[in-house]
């Protein structure tokens, strides 16, 4: 299972989109845009789940496809 996790920057200034927890593959100026994306690219490569993360980087949601 594909893993996709959405991550605020260190400042919460920008998002950033992650695939498998590697480097960022985007970073965008809106927390919605960077999840809009990330569960773009999950459900495109299903079986895989998005995990949302706040600014203390601890999961707030899970989207599993």
């Amino acid at each position: 299972m594909k893993e996709y996790s959405v991550s605020p920057n260190k400042d919460v200034t920008g998002w950033f989109v992650k695939i498998e927890d590697v480097a960022p593959t985007d970073e965008y100026d809106e927390r919605d845009t960077a999840i809009a994306k990330a569960k773009e690219m999950a459900e495109h490569n299903k079986p895989s789940r998005v995990l949302i993360l706040d600014k203390n980087h601890e999961v707030e949601d899970e989207i599993k496809y």
